[in-house]
């Protein structure tokens, strides 16, 4: 099918090589095995040594400046090009989930409890493959890449801890020339959109996680005799209801958000009115003024409710990721370089954020830069039916990975000045 005329001007523009393709194609039997040795074996939370392990391994022998994180099991390695000139960074996420594995895949997760069900594996497998093919082009990049490797994004704020020990402390190049990071991306796979499709936004394009507490101090007594009690269950009843109030009448519906309450515990047995009960859940925000409203007003409708009846309530927001905010011209751009690589009608604007959270929100907060998704869905499912990222009976599409590797050297390439034919 020949090409419309919006994606050949695309192409002209942004110079996203068809020779990328053919290169990418000679790496990808290595890449699939990496993604597969790390899917058998994953590893969750900030120390992941068998997975760092096989990082450095696909990294061997190639020319990069390595540096290994010691908070965490970061892992850093920058590439310098034959000619002066700024530094654009890449990151991959490397963790797993504590969940188990349902796919039946010959390379299922054979840790217990632990499967990586959010496609970090492909992620690693894809960013180690670019450090690779650019590596094989480093005489012509004028400028440097950094690539990052990140534990610890389901959760444990690994990308905070690197950057708290200095990863954008980028020095000169040997001769004294600046060479400041003028970019950051990051690649998210998902099987919500289909394999070799890329999505993006300027702005907001994923949510601030925030988890809360709440313990509703009653008084215990017999179940027959409610009223020499102070029973906690009705009123943490009455507080998760009023909850969704608040979301619907306090906060406005084009600055959203999401409390969902997640765990309710309380009581012992049939007969007996427990002392207290324990609420728990997440919050999601796309705007820091709106998670503001929403940690006060939680706080607001818990000891408002708790005090109506005479009791008491401890309340604790647990402060979690950052919204996650797109750079304008960097998604433009971002998006701009997709239009070339997969063509228009496969690089898709979206409308509105994702409601999950992602650290790489720290890095955001820092440098210019994007977090753009990449389709995943296993060829001859559908998207909307397809078990979701989380799930444990989540599949990628590996031919993917192809459109990852390619965007990734496609965006350090283009950010540097490169133009392919």
């Amino acid at each position: 099918m020949a090409e419309n005329s919006q994606t050949l001007a695309a192409r002209d523009v942004h110079g996203t090589a068809r020779e990328l393709s053919a290169h990418v194609d000679d790496l990808f039997d290595g890449a699939v095995a990496l993604r597969r040795r790390l899917h058998e074996w994953p590893e969750v939370g900030n120390h992941l040594p068998n997975t760092r392990e096989a990082v450095l391994e696909s990294l061997d022998g190639l020319p990069l400046d390595i540096t290994l994180h010691n908070t965490t099991s970061g892992i850093t390695a920058m590439l310098t090009g034959g000619k002066p000139g700024p530094t654009v960074m890449l990151r991959g996420d490397m963790d797993a989930l504590p969940m188990p594995e349902d796919t039946g895949l010959d390379f299922s997760s054979r840790t217990e409890n632990m499967m990586h069900a959010c496609g970090h594996d492909t992620h690693t497998a894809m960013l180690a493959t670019t450090a690779r093919l650019l590596s094989e082009r480093k005489d012509e990049l004028p400028g440097r890449v950094l690539f990052m490797f990140q534990p610890g994004e389901e959760g444990h704020h690994g990308a905070k801890f690197m950057l708290d020990e200095g990863l954008l402390d980028v020095p000169p190049l040997a001769d004294g020339t600046p060479s400041p990071i003028a970019a950051a991306y990051a690649i998210h796979i998902t099987t919500a959109i289909p394999a070799g499709w890329i999505t993006g936004k300027g702005g907001p394009i994923m949510a601030s996680s925030d988890t809360f507490e709440i313990v509703v101090n009653g008084k215990g007594g017999h179940a027959s005799e409610p009223f020499r009690a102070r029973d906690p269950i009705p009123v943490a009843c009455e507080i998760v209801q009023a909850l969704q109030l608040l979301v619907t009448r306090r906060i406005p519906v084009f600055d959203p958000a999401v409390i969902t309450v997640t765990q309710i515990h309380t009581g012992t047995t049939s007969n007996v009115i427990p002392e207290s009960a324990y609420i728990n859940g997440t919050i999601r925000a796309v705007s820091e003024s709106t998670r503001t409203k929403v940690h006060d007003g939680l706080r607001r409708v818990a000891e408002g409710i708790a005090n109506a009846h005479e009791m008491s309530v401890d309340v604790n927001v647990k402060i979690g990721y950052p919204v996650t905010v797109n750079d304008g011209p960097s998604s433009t751009f971002g998006l701009e370089v997709a239009d070339a690589l997969v063509g228009a009608d496969k690089a898709v604007r979206l409308p509105s954020p994702v409601m999950g959270a992602e650290d790489f929100s720290y890095v955001l907060n820092k440098l210019p830069g994007a977090m753009m998704f990449l389709g995943g869905t296993p060829e001859g499912m559908n998207p909307a039916t397809a078990a979701p990222n989380h799930s444990n009976r989540v599949m990628f599409d590996e031919q993917a990975m192809k459109t990852g590797i390619s965007l990734y050297a496609s965006l350090a390439l283009r950010t540097l000045g490169v133009r392919l034919s």
